[in-house]
């Protein structure tokens, strides 16, 4: 009788053999197929064409192309070059970029508004900020490839037109991810400034900046890698650098050109990782 006293009345039960949302996971992924499937049906997603025998030999004949890789002098000296332009536009670009979003991202942004201080932001300073925003989603609607196409027509062929497409693009991009950032942090600190009679720039450069700093250098970076990406994509369409010379070597038909310049376009991104890495280390 001891014994029975001394045993636990609850004691630990069991492990489930099965997940007990086993149910709950299976109707959601089945929902998602039901859902995904008309998508496929209508964008005829075919990827067993892949594996016919034709589409095999293509893709072997192509890939066997790559190798051996290009690397004469006046061919590598070519790609250090258009590679360098390459970076000069997607810098160029985002710079501008820059230079356009900041400003937008700072008027757009709520927890900046003095006027909201009460409790309920004014109308005037209301719709302002909405035709800001407004204006943001007109720029980033509009992909950098057509903007491209557009200024090559104004400016002609060249650097120019695709450091002005990218800087559109993604002055909408950046200013507002900027100002959902902005937004989504600790708002406290600038708050407090501007009851305290401080400016509106006082108040991001002291209570919201240094809050938020990591993230927005971390996603600036990230853009200027994708601005390397879309300045690559932007000279097929004329905007020169190593996009302009990939597309000349693919229609030549020289798999070694084409395979060098790639491993320089993945140098480039392993780069813009080791930035963004860097930056969040440092601001973290």
């Amino acid at each position: 009788m001891n014994q029975a006293r001394l045993q636990p009345r609850n004691p630990a039960r069991a492990a489930p053999r099965r997940d007990p949302a086993f149910v709950q996971r299976l109707f959601w992924s089945t929902a998602a197929l039901l859902l995904l499937w008309p998508l496929l049906v209508a964008t005829e997603f075919k990827p067993w064409l892949l594996l016919l025998p034709d589409s095999l030999r293509v893709s072997a004949n192509f890939l066997a192309s790559f190798w051996p890789l290009a690397h004469e002098p006046d061919f590598l000296l070519l790609v250090a070059r258009e590679t360098w332009r390459t970076v000069a536009m997607a810098t160029a670009g985002v710079s501008l970029a820059l230079l356009l979003a900041v400003p937008l991202a700072l008027a757009a942004n709520s927890a900046l508004s003095v006027s909201a201080l009460g409790g309920r932001m004014a109308r005037g300073p209301f719709w302002l900020r909405q035709g800001l925003r407004l204006l943001l989603a007109v720029l980033r609607s509009v992909p950098e490839l057509v903007w491209a196409l557009v200024f090559v027509r104004v400016v002609g062929l060249g650097a120019t037109s695709g450091v002005l497409a990218i800087a559109l693009t993604y002055a909408g991009m950046l200013g507002k991810v900027y100002a959902e950032i902005l937004e989504s942090g600790e708002t406290h600190a600038s708050t407090t400034l501007l009851r305290n009679g401080c400016s509106r720039l006082q108040a991001f450069c002291h209570g919201l900046l240094p809050a938020c700093a990591a993230e927005l250098s971390s996603y600036t970076v990230y853009r200027w890698e994708c601005a390397i990406r879309s300045s690559v994509v932007l000279g097929f369409v004329g905007a020169g650098g190593l996009g302009q010379q990939l597309d000349s070597s693919m229609k030549m038909f020289a798999g070694g050109e084409v395979a060098t310049m790639l491993l320089v376009f993945i140098a480039l991104v392993a780069l813009a990782d080791r930035i963004s890495a860097g930056l969040r280390k440092a601001l973290g």
